[in-house]
Order: C-alpha cells, then sequence, then structure tokens
C-alpha cells in the first residue's frame, strides 16, 4: 500500500510543480478587448498607485477606471506599497474564477497581458485597446487583497 501511494506521488508531484508555478496565455479573448502595439497613435497614458494604508486597507489609485470603446491606453502602474501586488484587469465573473485558482496556487504568477504583478517600488505597463462597451472590473487577484479592498470597477462606454 506504501509503495502504491509513493508511485502515487511521484506521478503526481510534477503535474502539481507545473499547476502552481506560471499562468501563462491563459486567454485567447478578453470582453473587454485586446493589448495594444505599442506604436499605437493617439495612445493616452494613465497612472494607477497600488498601495496600503496605515489602517491595513489595500488600494488602487484612482479607485474606478472609464474609457470608451475604441479608445488605447497606456496605463502605467507603480506598486508604491509595502507588500507586493499585482493589477488584473476582466469580467468580474473571470476574476472571482481566477482568484480562487490564486487561492489554491498562490505562488502561480502571470504572464498575461491584462496583468502585471509587481514588488514594492516597481512599476509596470499595460498596453491596451477597450475593444467592447460594458462593466469590468481591475483588481489584486493576491490572497486576501481583495477582500482588503483591492479591487475597482472598470467602465468602457459606448465611444
Amino acid at each position: 500500500m506504501k509503495s502504491l501511494m509513493l508511485v502515487t506521488a511521484i506521478t503526481l508531484f510534477p503535474a502539481l510543480a507545473i499547476a502552481a508555478g506560471k499562468h501563462e496565455g491563459g486567454h485567447d479573448e478578453y470582453a473587454m478587448g485586446a493589448p495594444a502595439a505599442e506604436g499605437a497613435a493617439d495612445m493616452k497614458s494613465v497612472e494607477i498607485s497600488m498601495r496600503e494604508t496605515d489602517e491595513g486597507t489595500m488600494i488602487f489609485e484612482p479607485s474606478e477606471l472609464s474609457f470608451a470603446s475604441g479608445e488605447t491606453v497606456r496605463l502605467v502602474i507603480t506598486n508604491n506599497g509595502e507588500l507586493e501586488h499585482e493589477f488584473v484587469m476582466d469580467t468580474v465573473e473571470a476574476n472571482a474564477e481566477h482568484k480562487e485558482l490564486m487561492a489554491r496556487f498562490p505562488e502561480m504568477e502571470h504572464d498575461d497581458p491584462n496583468a502585471v504583478r509587481l514588488q514594492p517600488g516597481e512599476t509596470g505597463e499595460i498596453l491596451w485597446t477597450f475593444e467592447n462597451a460594458g462593466e469590468f472590473e481591475f483588481a489584486c487577484l493576491m490572497l486576501g487583497h481583495y477582500e482588503s479592498g483591492m479591487h475597482g470597477p472598470l467602465n468602457v462606454t459606448e465611444s
């Protein structure tokens, strides 16, 4: 019986290690739009800060984002906090599913064009064209961060 459990553990270990490792290219399409090219014309820049407050709340500044459909934006995201944070934008439902997965695999890293994970003091960018009108969300899906207030509405209006 012990040898059966050992063989099962040895067989499953590589799959678990891969699952907990890196989350890459999990999405072919995004409900709100698509990654933009670096040289996109008329790209406006929006600065976003991620940090913790003295009271322990985790926040984004600004706390909500609004764009027009067809608008291409350079999101410049800075982690001004003392903890590692991430910025992920998607539908509320997709973020909820992703948050569940993150709870099971907290060390999972992302390599998706709609997300950036930053250490304290780091700055990253997302270049995005918001193609579809609707109500979306941006959030930090790291364990406990969403529950500490780190999420906000992302609204895309008809142009």
